[in-house]
């Protein structure tokens, strides 16, 4: 194989096979209905940066829709940071009011307390005080009736949950070689950060989708990034479920006199050719001067990006069969000079048009997808990392499925 082959990354992968993919799968109430229950209740999830809740009582509230629930990820005097359902032990109310997608709040005392009776929780999640013990009946322990514990982990400063009773796999081996391909970037430097999000009538894997090729970048982003990536993928590399490839850039394009300047002033956009120093070795093994960044997925909904001075993720979180919430957060180095920190905002401007260019198709395409007319969707060599993501998913349903049978 060369690298000039047409069908490099089939030859290279031909256990994914070349075919077409079905598209009832997102369509399909019954299927999304069994992936919830077979992959988003059962795999590790990515919910809270460490620098989210740095100081002891510190805590965070990331809202599950798709398990009806809410997290509550809190650091303890002990420096451990445990999750737990946002649930009083109680009569059920929710322990921390949520003002949207994500709350956040610090208890000095590193304690939680409901407002509706008054049940007080420590950081541990023990339920530590009870106003009118006594009224209550010889049955009642309060050791019983603790929060209820999430399992949470952490990689690299990211924050997992787990939300099977036993986790088949520690985050560690859930992650495998991937972690180590791009756990030794220094995420935690890099604080300044744009957040946007938005629910989309779409699929969660149309959304994927969407972000997971650079087929598209010459005809969706010729407005915003006209002529500035190659369509063709670089390193791709596939560890069990997640997935990892290298886009470049087009190097004969000169940027447009006030983008040109913005890079002059500050590393915020993806555009300019960036140094190496924050990279690990992993990434850009071959040295390719034209790398912009390295473009990998989490199994199921983390999309991570790493770049020279630039990070940001992606993440799309089943609603409904046809309903997403796209979380879209972006970090760079903190603004020491007000020229830097206008070129931060031409970047993030850039980079918002870029993105919203990127959602603009999703909703089309499943409206398109859900007449039924079309049963398959072909795919090109460069969207191997789509054809990947939907052979992981039906392996882990099928043997999901057959687990059940077994039992």
């Amino acid at each position: 194989m060369t690298e000039s082959s047409q069908h490099r990354w089939a030859e290279k992968y031909p256990e994914l096979g070349q075919g077409p993919i079905a598209v009832e799968s997102c369509i399909s109430e019954d299927y999304y209905l069994r992936e919830v229950e077979k992959i988003f209740k059962t795999s590790w999830l990515y919910v809270a940066r460490e620098e989210e809740v740095a100081e002891p009582g510190s805590y965070k509230v990331k809202r599950l829709a798709f398990a009806d629930t809410s997290v509550i990820v809190m650091r303890g005097k002990d420096g451990v940071v445990r999750g737990f359902h946002n649930i009083c032990s109680h009569r059920g109310n929710t322990l921390v009011t949520e003002t949207g997608e994500e709350t956040f709040g610090h208890s000095k005392a590193a304690i939680l307390s409901c407002r509706f009776h008054g049940w007080v929780y420590g950081a541990d999640g023990a339920l530590i005080q009870v106003p009118e013990e006594e009224r209550f009946y010889s049955c009642f322990k309060k050791k019983e009736n603790s929060l209820e514990a999430i399992h949470t982990e952490v990689w690299a400063g990211f924050v997992f949950i787990n939300l099977a009773a036993e986790p088949g796999q520690n985050l560690h081996d859930f992650l495998g070689d991937y972690g180590t391909h791009m756990g030794d970037y220094p995420y935690a430097d890099l604080s300044h950060s744009y957040k946007y999000h938005t629910t989309l009538d779409c699929n969660w894997k149309i959304a994927h989708d969407s972000f997971a090729e650079a087929y598209h970048v010459t005809t969706i982003h010729a407005g915003s990034f006209p002529n500035v990536f190659s369509t063709g993928l670089s390193d791709v590399q596939l560890f069990g479920p997640h997935r990892t490839c290298a886009v470049c850039l087009n190097m004969s394009t000169e940027p447009k006199p006030v983008a040109a300047l913005a890079q002059k002033y500050g590393r915020g956009s993806l555009v300019a050719k960036g140094g190496s120093t924050m990279l690990p070795p992993t990434i850009n093994p071959s040295g390719r001067e034209d790398f912009a960044f390295e473009l990998s997925v989490a199994f199921p909904n983390l999309f991570l990006h790493i770049s020279e001075g630039i990070w940001f993720t992606h993440q799309f979180w089943p609603l409904s069969t046809g309903r997403t919430l796209w979380e879209g957060k972006y970090y760079v180095r903190a603004p020491r000079t007000n020229s830097e920190r206008w070129a931060l905002e031409h970047a993030q401007l850039l980079q918002r048009n870029a993105w919203l260019e990127d959602t603009q198709t999703m909703e089309n395409t499943h409206r398109a997808i859900a007449s039924g007319a079309k049963k398959f969707m072909n795919l090109q060599d460069e969207e191997i990392l789509i054809r990947h993501a939907y052979h992981v998913i039906a392996q882990r349903m099928n043997a999901a499925e057959q687990r059940r049978e077994q039992i």
